[in-house]
């Protein structure tokens, strides 16, 4: 019995049989599971007395682990924002992205003497504490915090001669419910300024990385050119210029470029250099604005089996007319769940337990909403208004004005932008629900709904967060337009 109904025998075999896999997967050798991914490692000999250990996440290869020394032979740019950078004292230095600590155990080399090594996932960096042969985590000059980059810049004021983009490369994204990546935040223009802000006087940034794709070379490069007022060492190590170092110094006298290593935004065509990512719409891989074809073709997708499901589960669309406002309210609502997990992404980083916590306070939001109509009757233009003004508030008051509050204020503000719509959201849904003759059927086209929100929050990749509010909104007031009429036209399938 499950919540009071038997499930069948097919069902069972079937649970049992996830149930197992996943056992399986879990004591496979080598294999542990991250926050964020299934890690698995195996341990190799080059044949040339090289011993080095990969690293999969998620089935696809990720990094290895082996000697700095002969990581250098093998990957030269490892070493270049140090040979750029040359005569910086390295007093502190900030690497984000630490990982296993293979760039950790590079800036000790050359002399650091205060590191600050943040990597997200503390699997990772576990794992380099205990594998990684030059042991950058046992040095007491090495100081390991385990956070999103953004989130560490924002919340931190200490200054560094050299700040480190480490290969800052997820596979992987914060939550379903939107198109961010671990990373998203890491590389807007707003990022790079804060990066900035960060540095000594006699301060140079760095990143490297296998970037794909040389618009995507461009797109940083021209992003630190603007930010810093002047063009950054460029170094590349592929024909195809995948393989790349950025470096640029807070004065331009801070680095040493090789001859023809400078990046020239006047010798490269305009549409090859995209205009920079930014908070609102931080997404570094997406070179236009626009929602890509295969996107699109997977939205229809979904949307076909979404329908299918409900006509077979919610019974025939006919059932379902009499609520197409909460129809219009399902789509809102994801949309409105869309926008809670990017602004806490934003502001307090894009980790799991950020993530987990915003879900949490949905939830909290939602159960708030049905206790208070349970017990009260709130008016239905107070609830209205109340949520209209509360998606206002959230739509004047940018992102960008909080993150520079202390913390605790920061918190509050967060909580009240963000879960004050979706809690007077749920009163407005949970009283109209709770009048519904049919349902399973008002459930249905809610739930129908909430698949199509789910498939318009792509539309950020063209508007940006910011103006999905306004998406909300619309549908929030087509639905209360609506109200409990029928439709004129109903459909029957």
């Amino acid at each position: 019995m499950l919540y009071g109904v038997r499930l069948p025998w097919v069902s069972r075999v079937a649970m049992l049989v996830v149930v197992g896999l996943l056992v399986f997967e879990s004591i496979s050798a080598g294999v542990t599971w991250s926050p964020y991914y299934k890690v698995h490692t195996e341990t190799f000999n080059a044949g040339t007395n090289v011993e080095y250990t990969t690293i999969q996440v998620n089935g696809i290869p990720h990094q290895n682990v082996m000697d700095v020394q002969e990581r250098l032979k093998s990957e030269p740019m490892y070493g270049r924002p140090y040979e750029r950078a040359a005569g910086n004292p390295l007093n502190n230095v900030l690497i984000v992205g630490a990982g296993t600590g293979t760039d950790v155990a590079l800036a000790l080399a050359n002399g650091a003497k205060h590191v600050d090594a943040v990597e997200i996932d503390p699997r990772i960096q576990q794992i380099g504490s205990q594998i990684n042969p030059n042991k950058p985590y046992d040095d007491p000059r090495v100081f390991v915090h385990i956070n999103d980059g953004r989130a560490f810049l924002s919340g931190n004021a200490d200054k560094y001669d050299l700040i480190l983009f480490a290969l800052p490369d997820s596979l992987t994204l914060v939550s379903g419910a939107s198109q961010l990546r671990l990373e998203s935040y890491l590389f807007t223009e707003e990022s790079m300024k804060a990066a900035r802000d960060h540095l000594t006087d006699q301060g140079v940034f760095a990143m490297y990385n296998y970037y794909r794709e040389p618009w995507l070379i461009n797109r940083l490069a021209g992003t630190v050119d603007e930010v810093y007022g002047h063009a950054p060492c460029l170094d590349t190590f592929t024909a195809v210029q995948s393989l790349a170092v950025i470096a640029i110094g807070k004065e331009q006298s801070n680095v040493v470029c090789a001859p023809n290593a400078v990046w020239d935004r006047a010798s490269i065509a305009t549409a090859e250099v995209p205009l920079p990512a930014v908070d609102d719409r931080p997404f570094l891989y997406l070179k236009e604005r626009t929602i890509p074809t295969l996107y699109l073709i997977v939205i229809a997708l979904i949307l076909g089996v979404s329908l299918l499901g409900v006509r077979i589960f919610g019974g025939p669309f006919r059932s379902m007319a009499g609520y197409v406002d909460l129809f219009f309210m399902g789509i809102a609502f994801l949309l409105l769940e869309t926008r809670s997990i990017t602004t806490f992404a934003l502001l307090f980083g894009t980790t799991w337990l950020v993530n987990a916590l915003v879900f949490t306070g949905v939830l909290l939001a939602v159960l708030a909403a049905i206790e208070v109509t349970k017990k009260f009757t709130v008016p239905r233009p107070a609830i209205i208004t109340a949520l209209f003004v509360s998606l206002l508030l959230a739509f004047l008051v940018p992102n960008s004005v909080l993150l520079g509050l202390p913390v605790p204020l920061r918190l509050l503000l967060a909580v009240i932008l963000a879960f004050l719509p979706v809690f007077c959201a749920n009163l407005l849904f949970t009283s109209r629900f709770k009048d519904a003759k049919n349902p399973t059927s008002a459930f249905a086209a809610n739930l129908f709904g909430a698949m199509i929100g789910g498939c318009l929050e792509y539309l950020s990749l063209v508007l940006g967060y910011q103006w999905l509010i306004a998406v909300v909104a619309l549908m929030y007031l087509i639905a209360v337009l609506i109200g409990g009429r029928y439709a004129k036209r109903l459909v029957s399938v």
